[in-house]
């Protein structure tokens, strides 16, 4: 074996071990989180008004506040257009990425082919728009701190690293695709070997581990927020109000 080859293997046993311990990091980080919100007591209904009176409604409402973010629009309607742009641009290319976790691939997935480029692009954009609202504005800059900085560079590197070796620095699609399925089969299979790829594959899983120990986790926060959730409530003073997850 010469050199080259025992190096790669090295790599690819780092890589493989990198991309479970993230897993593993990004489920456990993200069900304790989720547990914690659950744990939170709730000493007295506090649903923001206007509220909706029902429980229904007030389940349209987080649906609403995950899909539109109408807060956000009433409060600066360039940052919401940005928001709103970076949101559904990731989970369009989130979703064409199925393409290398199934088989076969399901049909809609190949169908987003020739829109796959736009939405990458308007991914990264959006997260460079933003970027540039941290330090372009006063208010935004003032109230910035490091993290805030590393997760908008972190995912503009994920996605600039993406768009090259999809469309210029081509990586060969069947490797990766062989590569991915067998760590979900725990078969262990040597990584691809082009290096632009290797470091796409390092940013997502940096993003993986630092996900749920970050702001991202408004993804989750924003489900268990009780003045979102809760309908409205009129308040009897002097009685208790008891959360329904509380545990004693």
């Amino acid at each position: 074996m010469s050199t080259s080859d025992i190096l790669w293997t090295l790599l690819s046993l780092f890589f493989i071990g990198l991309a479970y311990f993230a897993t593993f990091a990004f489920v456990a980080g993200l069900l304790w989180r989720l547990y914690g919100y659950l744990r939170t007591p709730m000493p007295l209904p506090h649903s923001l008004t206007p509220a909706p009176k029902t429980e229904g409604g007030a389940v349209l409402r987080v649906l609403g506040d995950v899909t539109l973010f109408p807060n956000l629009f009433k409060a600066d309607k360039w940052l919401w257009a940005g928001a709103w742009i970076f949101h559904a641009a990731l989970v369009s290319v989130l979703f064409r990425h199925l393409r290398y976790f199934t088989y076969p691939v399901p049909g809609i997935v190949l169908y987003m082919e020739p829109v796959a480029l736009f939405f990458g692009i308007l991914f990264g954009v959006a997260a460079l728009f933003l970027f540039w609202r941290r330090l372009g504005l006063p208010r935004t800059l003032y109230i910035s701190n490091i993290p805030d900085y590393f997760i908008l560079v972190l995912l503009g590197l994920v996605a600039a690293t993406g768009l090259m070796v999809s469309y210029w620095m081509h990586v060969n699609i069947v490797d990766v695709k062989s590569f991915i399925l067998g760590l979900m089969t725990f078969r262990l299979v040597e990584v691809p070997r082009h290096p632009l790829f290797l470091l796409h594959l390092f940013f997502i899983l940096v993003l993986m581990i630092y996900f749920p120990f970050s702001k991202l986790m408004h993804a989750g926060g924003i489900i268990f927020s009780p003045s979102r959730h809760q309908p409205f409530q009129v308040q009897v003073r002097g009685k208790r109000y008891k959360n329904p997850v509380e545990r004693y």
